[in-house]
């Protein structure tokens, strides 16, 4: 989360909201906010697999997580899905896509 917190100006700049979802409970989840410093919002409480599969998201039964997931979504559809490590690279990486896939300002 905090990569995604680290490269937050560059979404903005492309005109992408971020936000979180997690399997913590609440107070993990404040944690969480509190140790990355995270300023988008952040769900929790996700069921796995009801809620990863309600959403798209790869999830992981033997640990009881959901991976990281991205999504690019517009008014109409989803437009981009991602499953990989989230990583600073990985943050640069989607606004790159986002930005040449969809265009400045989607």
């Amino acid at each position: 989360m905090a990569d995604y917190q680290a490269q937050i100006v560059e979404f903005k700049k492309e005109n992408v909201d971020v936000i979180a979802l997690s399997v913590d409970p609440l107070d993990k989840a404040k944690e969480m906010v509190e140790k990355s410093g995270a300023a988008f919002p952040i769900g929790y409480g996700l069921k796995v697999p009801e809620d990863a599969d309600k959403v798209g998201a790869y999830w992981e039964e033997r640990r009881g997580i959901v991976h990281a997931t991205g999504f690019a979504i517009d008014a109409a559809r989803v437009r981009l899905v991602t499953h990989r490590d989230v990583s600073r690279a990985n943050c640069e990486r989607a606004v790159a896509i986002l930005s040449e896939v969809l265009g400045a300002g989607f």
